[in-house]
């Protein structure tokens, strides 16, 4: 008998049904969008994670950390948000 197989967005649709795993990967989301959102920013600028610290005084091992999804503060996205030429926006959606 041959497995059964089941699409990966099928599979994330039945487990969102799960209120705790749904607010988890809600987080996850998040965290991975804002990691996306700094690599986009950081790569469009023609910057290297090395070169975004030394714009930014934030130590190139965070940089990395936050663009592997790793949370961080505030003050530190708002730092290389500056370092980019950019505003940081937080809004609740």
């Amino acid at each position: 008998m041959a497995a059964k197989t089941i699409s990966i967005d099928d599979l994330i649709a039945d487990q969102m049904k799960d209120s705790e795993f749904k607010a988890g990967f809600e987080a996850e989301s998040e965290k991975l969008e804002s990691a996306v959102q700094l690599m986009l920013a950081r790569e469009a600028a023609g910057l290297s994670q090395r070169d975004l610290a030394a714009k930014s005084g934030v130590p190139q091992s965070t940089i990395a950390r936050v663009e592997r999804g790793s949370n961080t503060s505030v003050d530190t996205l708002n730092k290389l948000a500056y370092a980019l030429g950019k505003k940081l926006e937080v809004r609740f959606a």
